[in-house]
């Protein structure tokens, strides 16, 4: 199959969303959305989560885009980020148009001590798939602000996946061994391969090595080919598991859902324009039930502007990322949704 590259599809501009309420946000109970179809049928039934965490997980949540509200659920969520601390964003493609706010993120990098942006180059070629290119695109893109270690310019390690669904180790760049804790902050949108992109596709492909560790996570170590699919979603949440494993407790999710296209940012400029209005931020320090909540938010949305960003999750069979994490014991998909406005 071809690489992920530059895609383009319908152009409708974004707005945000209305006022929304704790116990029923956008419609929203704790349920899931609906299941896509799984290329693991006959893998073993999914442990009791909510017994091993001990009932519902907590996300917090706030319908305000802006550096104070991310702050305001970063504190929700910091109790174990100590030491030196890895801020683990997607940077994007040249003048990418939808990513994250530089202003915004410049803001809460300023309040984690310690902390230090981080990204890994990638696979699919293009100017970020060097180290010297990479550095390139960030002073183009306004990551100059605080250090930005791209952390596969000195090679890979590799971290293991206990009991993986497929692998048994991911190579992820060097530099990330040298961190005490990991702030996962996420741009929710879509994306071309994995039908969406949360906490999950932000640790799992942009923490792997971009000459190793992206082509495991890919498939095409092992198959030859970038797979897709469930395979793929599997294969994810296996990479995932093995940063979630290692930070510990010491790791914490965030994702900004806004401009939230069809596109992941590593689209670029020709990402299609977001149709689905903005929704707003969340935090937890359950990977598994911030994907789910945004997930929720997205099928819970009130009208028909968040059917394209539907129909790219589920035709590449992207609610698989939940059930697969929720297989390997990574978190809880049933959650409590928090307020903080």
């Amino acid at each position: 199959m071809k690489k992920v590259s530059r895609r383009s599809f319908v152009k409708i501009a974004g707005m945000a969303t209305a006022a929304l309420s704790v116990s029923g946000l956008l419609g929203i109970t704790t349920g899931c959305a609906k299941e896509s179809g799984s290329s693991s049928a006959s893998k073993p039934s999914s442990p009791d989560i909510k017994a091993a965490t001990g009932g519902k997980s907590k996300v917090y949540f706030s319908k305000n885009i802006d550096s104070e509200h991310l702050i305001k659920l970063y504190e929700k969520v910091n109790g174990e980020i100590t030491g030196k601390t890895a801020i683990k964003l997607h940077t994007g493609e040249p003048h990418g148009p939808n990513i994250l706010p530089r202003d915004m993120v410049k803001a809460f990098q300023g309040q984690v001590p310690n902390s230090t942006i981080v990204e890994a180059n990638v696979a699919y070629g293009g100017p970020r798939s060097s180290t010297s290119g990479h550095l390139d695109t960030l002073k183009v893109n306004g990551w100059n602000f605080c250090p930005v270690d791209i952390i596969d310019a000195d090679g890979d390690v590799p971290f293991p996946v206990n009991g993986g669904l497929h692998l048994k180790e991911v190579a992820v760049g060097s530099h990330l061994a040298d961190y005490d804790s990991m702030v996962v902050l996420t741009h929710f949108k879509g994306h071309a391969m994995g039908g969406f992109g949360g906490s999950l596709k932000n640790i799992a492909i942009g923490c792997a090595s971009g000459n190793k560790g992206k082509k495991q996570v890919h498939g095409v170590a092992d198959y030859g080919k970038w797979v897709t699919g469930g395979l793929f979603m599997e294969l994810m949440a296996d990479s995932g598991k093995a940063i979630c494993d290692h930070f510990g407790k010491h790791i914490t999710f965030l994702n900004v859902m806004r401009r939230m296209s069809v596109d992941c940012d590593c689209a670029g400029t020709s990402a299609a324009e977001p149709v689905i209005p903005d929704i707003g931020i969340l935090a937890s320090t359950d990977i598994l039930a911030i994907d789910q909540a945004s997930i929720d938010l997205v099928y819970n949305f009130g009208d028909d502007r968040k059917k394209d960003l539907i129909e790219r999750i589920e035709s590449r069979e992207g609610l698989r990322q939940l059930t697969a994490m929720q297989e390997l014991g990574m978190g809880n998909r049933d959650y409590e949704l928090i307020s903080v406005d």
